[in-house]
C-alpha cells in the first residue's frame, strides 16, 4: 500500500494539530524500523520521602564512604538490585 506524502507545516501548532486527527500509520512505512537504544538519556526520577531508622542511615554512610559515591546513589543501587532479584525470584514461581 503506497504511504501519503506527509504535508508541509505552517507552524508547529499546525502539525500538532494535524497528527491529533490522522493515523500516523498512513503517512509513515514502518517496514524497515528497527529498534535502536539511548544509552545516555536518563529516566524520570520522582522524589520521595522516605523514613529511616537513624542507625540504618548512618550505616549506608559508612558503606557510601568506603565505595566513595553518594549515599543516596547507593540507596538506588541496592534497590534495584534488591528488585531485580526479587523480580527473578517471582519468575521461577509457577
Amino acid at each position: 500500500m503506497k504511504k501519503q506524502p506527509i504535508p508541509r507545516f505552517r507552524s508547529e501548532d499546525d502539525e500538532r494539530e494535524f497528527w491529533a486527527t490522522h493515523d500516523a500509520t498512513e503517512f509513515l512505512d514502518l517496514t524497515g524500523a528497527q529498534s535502536i537504544l539511548f544509552p545516555n538519556l536518563k529516566p524520570s526520577v520522582k522524589t520521595i520521602s522516605l523514613r529511616l531508622p537513624e542507625s540504618l542511615l548512618d550505616s549506608l554512610k559508612v558503606v557510601a564512604h568506603r565505595r566513595d559515591v553518594p549515599y543516596q546513589s547507593l540507596i538506588k543501587i541496592i534497590l534495584a538490585d534488591a528488585v531485580e532479584r526479587e523480580l527473578n525470584t517471582t519468575k521461577a514461581v509457577p
